[in-house]
């Protein structure tokens, strides 16, 4: 589709060429990035001690699953995933991947079956649980598993399974996607970027973002090619000819910030002011400008810490593949190989969702503007200082295109469910809290930034826990102004003065 020209502000998450419709046409200076919109539900937030011993190594990862507004097909409420410790074996050549999966699960509800997600090119060649083989069968994408579970108990679901994994078609109408999940490409090196859903194109998952869960991945590739995860490098090895690397993730994550990528990989090392080792995994021939603007991560994890508290996780990373997409995962960041993806706001942007996203996540995909539109206003805000470019004259240009978003995909808590990560998730929440920064004040504004990833860390929740907390921690009634942009079909007046 046609590219959009003189484009100041590049978002990512993934990192998009807009498509040529009308509300993206009105915002040609900026660009989109990724995320989704709302309806909603009402649950408390969710916590690591709920229906745990004291001690217990997988309480931080017990959650309180639902079924998705927006993607219902997507996903189980009956189970709680609490640890998935995956072993990978990819074969580029015969574009063949051979897995083995331990599943630790709280069962929530009380069922002669249970299920979850795998993509149909998967066969299951063994199923156990608690060590008693069992029998699954298919229906669709979903693998159903005939084994009773009683609520508030937990099982081990053992797996073997092995096929040639697939793409799922994302829910979009933007140019820079059209499919999510695993990607092969023609040399055989791969990656996986899934959001909203997708995860379940190379593993069983649950894939909804309300299930945060710990992980062990270790993935085998052939030499010299290395394979990528999330987390700490435990190990790397090299074998007959194989590569195996072993990653631990001890802080729990939705299926969909989990990533692999395998193929030809260099690593460059840095470290943050704060002491956070960052890694960039990049191909060998990644011009030496690209990798420059990635190194800006240290200065703009600094930038944020100032803004939002320690960076939430002890290691970073960075991977870039061959793609025109780019989007941040749990402790790694994943980019496109191009110089609008690794591009500064972008690393900028990627970060920030460490807090907005990851730290705190959305139980429901009509949540996603809580992540967006934050991590969008951060990257306007620290553009504008590093610039020059007044804050306001940006924020007057999101607001003549605010409309004309909404229009095309609906408000942001309210999105149609078919233009997922189009412009109205980004920038009409960024304005709403620019408004609310006006309306608070800097001091006040940007406490209430910073404490609400701590307060909610490790946790998925929704707007109307956030609404509560809001109104809480600013003494100010926000109920209808929030309402008001994120569930509006009207732009809401606007009076921000500050820049």
């Amino acid at each position: 589709m046609p590219r959009q020209e003189h484009r100041r502000h590049p978002v990512a998450h993934p990192v998009v060429h807009p498509a040529a419709h009308p509300a993206v046409a009105v915002l040609a200076v900026l660009t989109l990035g990724l995320a989704t919109g709302c309806s909603a539900g009402g649950s408390a937030p969710t916590g690591p001690d709920r229906g745990t011993a004291p001690g217990d190594p997988l309480a931080v990862a017990v959650s309180e699953p639902r079924e998705d507004s927006v993607y219902p097909e997507v996903g189980d409420p009956g189970v709680d995933a609490l640890h998935y410790d995956l072993d990978l074996s990819w074969d580029p050549d015969a574009r063949r991947l051979s897995a083995t999966e331990v599943l630790t699960f709280r069962a929530t509800t009380t069922a002669e079956t249970f299920r979850l997600d795998l993509g149909e090119p998967l066969e299951v060649a063994r199923a156990e649980v608690d060590g008693d083989p069992v029998r699954t069968t298919r229906e669709g994408k979903d693998i159903v598993v005939a084994a009773p579970v009683e609520a508030e108990q937990r099982y081990e679901l053992e797996l073997a399974f092995a096929g040639t994994p697939e793409p799922v078609t994302a829910p979009t109408a933007r140019g820079d996607f059209s499919t999510i999940g695993w990607q092969t490409m023609p040399s055989g090196e791969t990656w996986t970027m899934q959001e909203p859903y997708g995860a379940y194109s190379w593993y069983a998952v649950n894939d909804q973002p309300s299930d945060k869960a710990l992980y062990d991945v270790a993935v085998e590739v052939p030499s010299p090619w290395v394979g990528v995860s999330n987390g700490e490098l435990l190990s790397r090895t090299e074998e007959g000819g194989t590569t195996r690397t072993e990653w631990r993730l001890d802080q729990p994550a939705a299926a969909y910030l989990v990533t692999v990528a395998t193929g030809e990989l260099e690593t460059t090392e840095d470290t943050s002011a704060g002491g956070t080792p960052i890694t960039y995994w990049t191909p060998p021939d990644l011009p030496a400008r690209q990798l420059r603007n990635l190194r800006v991560a240290p200065e703009a994890l600094g930038w944020l810490e100032d803004r939002l508290g320690p960076y939430p996780y002890s290691t970073l990373g960075f991977v870039v593949v061959d793609s025109d997409s780019g989007m941040e995962t749990q402790t790694m960041i994943t980019l496109g190989d191009t110089a609008y993806t690794t591009s500064e706001p972008v690393v900028l942007h990627e970060l920030a969702h460490h807090w907005y996203g990851d730290q705190v996540t959305p139980a429901d995909w009509s949540e996603v503007w809580m992540n967006e539109g934050m991590a969008t206003y951060l990257q306007l805000v620290w553009e504008s200082k590093n610039d020059g470019r007044p804050l306001e004259a940006v924020m007057g240009e999101i607001a003549a295109g605010d409309q004309a978003s909404r229009r095309y995909a609906g408000p942001p808590a309210d999105f149609d469910a078919d233009k997922f990560g189009d412009n109205n998730i980004y920038y009409l929440p960024a304005l709403m809290w620019h408004e609310l920064r006006a309306d608070l004040g800097d001091e006040k504004f940007w406490a209430m930034v910073r404490a609400w990833p701590a307060e909610r860390d490790d946790v998925s929740t929704d707007r109307e826990d956030y609404f509560a907390w809001l109104e809480e921690e600013t003494g100010e009634e926000l109920s209808a102004f929030l309402g008001a942009w994120l569930l509006g079909e009207k732009t809401p007046p606007l009076d921000a003065q500050q820049g």
